[in-house]
């Protein structure tokens, strides 16, 4: 797979409660990705961007959410979420 590919498809770190959560006990760590993203090719850019290695991916769409206001009722856009287990030993700083 070629290199632009690799860097266009994680969209970056999500961080939340649950994803903090996950990366202190499990070693997960939770990243939005684009939407036509598959496992082999998320883990082939989180080893390649990191310097990891990867032992599991999974991969969640998670529909948007609708939101009301005064003008009237309107849907966040859905999006992509891939929870990455590393190996034992690896880690990855987003400082």
């Amino acid at each position: 797979m070629n290199d632009e590919r690799l860097y266009k498809i994680i969209l970056g770190a999500h961080i939340s409660e649950k994803a903090t959560v996950i990366a202190d006990q499990a070693n997960q760590f939770a990243f939005k990705v684009v939407k036509d993203a598959t496992g082999p090719e998320i883990k082939e850019a989180v080893e390649k961007i990191y310097d990891v290695e990867v032992k599991k991916v999974s991969v969640m769409n998670v529909k948007g959410k609708v939101k009301r206001s005064l003008r009237g009722a309107s849907r966040k856009p859905s999006w992509k979420k891939a929870y990455v287990s590393l190996a034992a030993g690896h880690d990855i700083d987003f400082s």
